[in-house]
């Protein structure tokens, strides 16, 4: 081998490792997939009532927990519990409704592992998950008479296990393309690779947290079966026909479930024309279906 192409082998070499670290870097900033206090207010600040967004922590299970809130706290309470990869910035749109704020008072939660809930830190207990929430129910119950839960993806198998685990601290359900049957996903390839100690931490945050929570939720969705008969809310079930992510027979999974439970409203929507998008499509259905929970 020449002098000339050890040169060349070296420079490619070079180059190459400058591409990885930057798109490394890029990934990371990308990836975050959450919004500080300050960037975050901002955004929700711009609603038709200008209220001011409060972010609020507690300390769990020697974690710190973030939740924010907006509205009027003599309204019924619309707690929104995110999927995975995400965060609670993944609501910030929908937070600011002007039709949902007129009639209930919003909050979004970063679950463990996500935003600034122990970022990077998976928990894949649901259970677990569903107990470290908790304490913002309990401490809202005490102002609101009527609390309603919608979750979507992940976020609707943690509202679930919240209905099971503490039905007195809720009064309704809505669960959007949430991923409750146990099997019934898809799971990529790269999770199962990318989450071994070798090649994770080349991984962004909340992916590393998605990839942990994703291979064990079989187990943890079939730990869940017995509990639905726990569930005495309304309950509201939303999903999209040809959501190839989490498949349509998790919504009547659901539903037969809450019928079994004797649940006193047990509805089920399913759009045939969207897929996993129902938060940036069909908002209309999610908002209506909010609201008549909170009007019920």
């Amino acid at each position: 081998m020449t002098r000339h192409v050890i040169r060349l082998f070296r420079r490619k070499r070079f180059y190459f490792s400058i591409f990885i670290l930057g798109f490394m870097a890029f990934a990371y900033n990308f990836m975050d997939m959450r919004l500080s206090d300050s960037i975050y207010g901002e955004r929700l600040a711009n609603n038709a009532f200008q209220y001011e967004p409060e972010f609020n922590y507690y300390e769990v299970e020697d974690r710190k927990m973030r939740y924010v809130e907006m509205g009027n706290d003599d309204l019924p309470l619309v707690m929104f519990v995110h999927g995975a990869p995400s965060s609670s910035a993944f609501w910030d749109g929908i937070l600011q409704d002007s039709v949902l704020l007129s009639n209930a008072k919003v909050l979004a939660v970063d679950r463990p592992g996500y935003g600034y809930s122990g970022y990077a830190r998976p928990v894949t207990s649901v259970q677990q998950q569903a107990a470290m929430i908790a304490p913002i129910l309990k401490k809202k119950r005490k102002k609101h008479k009527k609390i309603i839960l919608h979750g979507s993806s992940y976020g609707g198998t943690l509202v679930a296990r919240l209905a099971m685990d503490f039905p007195e601290l809720i009064d309704g359900i809505v669960l959007q393309s949430a991923s409750v049957a146990p099997g019934l996903e898809k799971t990529y390839w790269i999770s199962y690779p990318t989450s071994h100690p070798l090649l994770k931490w080349m991984i962004p945050g909340p992916i590393q947290v998605a990839n942990a929570e994703k291979l064990s939720h079989r187990a943890q969705l079939e730990a869940m079966a017995p509990l639905w008969k726990n569930i005495d809310d309304p309950a509201i079930i939303l999903h999209g026909g040809i959501d190839e992510l989490i498949y349509p027979e998790n919504a009547y999974y659901a539903y037969d479930k809450l019928k079994k439970a004797g649940a006193p409203l047990v509805e089920l929507v399913m759009d045939p024309e969207r897929r996993h998008d129902l938060l940036w499509n069909r908002r209309d259905l999610i908002i209506g279906s909010i609201l008549k929970l909170v009007k019920r």
